[in-house]
């Protein structure tokens, strides 16, 4: 709804890096803040407000000095962000007081400063804002809505003071016009509600975010992008093959202008970890997020719900064993209604499990439990989002991990005997094998392991080895081009580090990989041969499935499992 106060604070700021219409694309700290109160009521403006913030990081680049006029030492003398922004609140709210106003309006001459600068560094810094700042207008823009025929205003640091200071004395019937046509822009955190795959999405509104940390929620993907307007049900985390988190993201913005902002924090930091943000279109987006499935319309049907994700429960769990886990002090909407068992197509259990809790409290004490032993196996519990149900609700139903078809045959297999999505046999010696894998561990952390050398990758040259559980054993083979850059890989990669574990890298063959990708071993002593009851103990999961075939860098990847 419009707000119709008749008290302005025009606001404006710079930081000590990209400024005007790079403003907060490099993750450089807040350093100024300039803001001035414009009474339409008596026509008059008040005084204006000039204030320099100290940032963590005392660096200045030559364009920040240049646009703003500081320099170091003046920064250094500064009070930091919180400091200055408890300033402007007692400051503000004093002068409005005293013109005997209960509001006022916040307005920006670009919405960068407050999207892409105040709320992004606020919420790394773990600072409350003040309410104004969670609804402003855009002066410039409204501006030229009242005089279509005025020239454009540069971005400059000092075209921003002038705008402040002088414009608002010289076109104060311009402001008049601008607050009647304003309505607030609210900054609305994403809500978790599932896709239709029906409705359309707009290619112009969706991103995808690579490299989050696994366990990286829907809050926290919102809080990184904090200062834009996701979409309703506009978080869609991927999954692997083996239904867990990939560490990429498809997230849906109101607007392309929202959604070119976000493209503004490509390798901006989540932590200690750059996140890489790329376009992505609608069509990318309902894969992941969409879903008519009527079981889980059902299960999210309650709003304002937060959901949990519980994995590795004992296939003979129940609904009480489950409730009984979890503990009067996380109770579950509704009881066991608010539970959703994940299943294989034929009703076996999968071990994973959704569960609904009506506040945050709750679902906090349940996330105390994670790890901990329901019957004899530890239970993992984690954030979850809709659209994550919907997609792990999708995979198992559609493409189960290990195949429900009814046992083949017994059948002796010569030990050499390759199935025809494995390379043909040879003693060439132009493979590697991973060992020691973190078990969380997915294609693009092997990429990124190999770094230059991924260039050097067999198209569909990635094979990875899941164990019975069809989870992953820590194994992983890659083909190289050639013998000369397998050896290359094992020698520059190996015992290097990844995710806090060492990775051991020894070069072998192709015969000595499709062996041991048989079930057979390959060890110090030498090859051992694979069961010659090859169906009975491996189940091939192949690229011809579609688990995971993707484009990482440039580089065609697709994966082969083997289970065992």
């Amino acid at each position: 709804m419009a707000s119709h106060s008749d008290t302005l604070v025009v606001f404006f700021g710079a930081t000590a890096g990209a400024n005007g219409g790079k403003l907060g694309s490099d993750e450089r700290e807040i350093i100024l803040l300039v803001w001035q109160i414009v009474d339409l009521h008596e026509k008059k403006v008040g005084k204006l407000h000039r204030c320099l913030v100290k940032p963590d990081t005392l660096e200045l680049t030559d364009q920040s000095k240049e646009e703003t006029g500081l320099s170091l030492d003046e920064i250094i003398k500064a009070e930091p962000l919180d400091k200055v922004l408890q300033q402007f609140q007692q400051s503000v709210s004093s002068e409005v007081k005293c013109l005997g106003r209960s509001s006022y309006t916040l307005c920006v001459n670009s919405p960068l400063i407050i999207r892409q600068a105040v709320h992004p560094e606020a919420s790394k810094k773990n600072l409350v804002l003040p309410e104004s700042f969670f609804s402003f207008v855009d002066l410039r823009k409204e501006f030229h809505k009242c005089c279509p025929n005025a020239g454009p205003v540069r971005d400059g640091v000092g075209e921003g003071n002038a705008f402040i200071s002088s414009g608002s004395r010289r076109s104060m019937k311009v402001y008049e016009k601008v607050l009647i046509i304003m309505s607030n822009k609210r900054l609305f955190p994403p809500w978790c509600v599932c896709s239709s795959k029906t409705e359309p999405v707009d290619s112009e509104t969706v991103i995808r975010a690579r490299g989050l940390p696994w366990q990286s929620s829907d809050q926290d993907i919102a809080r990184f992008f904090k200062g834009l307007n996701i979409a309703k049900g506009g978080v869609a985390l991927c999954l692997n093959a083996q239904g867990r988190r990939n560490g990429e993201a498809l997230v849906r913005f109101i607007n392309s202008e929202h959604r070119d902002l976000a493209l503004e924090r490509h390798k901006h930091h989540m932590g200690s970890r750059y996140i890489e943000v790329y376009k992505a279109t609608g069509e990318e987006f309902l894969k992941i997020a969409g879903g008519t499935s009527n079981e889980v319309a059902q299960f999210l049907s309650k709003e304002n719900q937060v959901i949990i994700r519980m994995r590795g429960l004992p296939f003979t769990a129940t609904p009480q064993e489950v409730l009984a886990f979890l503990g009067p002090e996380s109770p579950v909407t509704d009881g066991a209604e608010g539970l959703l068992f994940v299943k294989y197509p034929d009703g076996r259990p999968t071990g994973d499990a959704f569960v609904l809790f009506s506040c945050e409290e709750y679902a906090q004490n349940a996330l105390k439990k994670h790890k901990q032993i329901l019957g004899k196996r530890y239970i993992e519990l984690f954030r979850s989002t809709a659209a994550e149900v919907q997609q792990v609700l999708n995979r198992y139903m559609s493409t189960p991990l290990i195949s429900t078809l009814p046992p083949s045959p017994i059948m002796p297999v010569p030990v050499l005997a390759t199935p025809p999505f494995l390379p043909a046999s040879s003693s060439t010696r132009d493979c590697v094998r991973l060992r020691g894998l973190p078990y969380t561990a997915g294609i693009e952390d092997i990429l990124e392991f190999m770094g230059e050398h991924t260039v050097d990758i067999k198209p569909h040259g990635v094979h990875m080895v899941l164990n019975q559980q069809g989870r992953p054993s820590g194994d992983a083979f890659i083909q190289m081009k050639s013998p000369d850059k397998a050896f290359m890989v094992a020698q520059k990669c190996h015992k290097k580090t990844m995710k806090d574990r060492y990775v051991e890298v020894f070069q072998c063959s192709t015969e000595e990989m499709s062996i041991v990708l048989m079930g057979g071993t390959l060890n110090r002593s030498g090859l051992s041969p694979p069961p010659c009851k090859l169906p009975c103990n491996c189940v091939f999961i192949t690229h011809e499935n579609r688990l995971d075939q993707t484009e990482y860098d440039g580089v065609l990847c697709s994966v082969t499992y083997f289970c065992f």
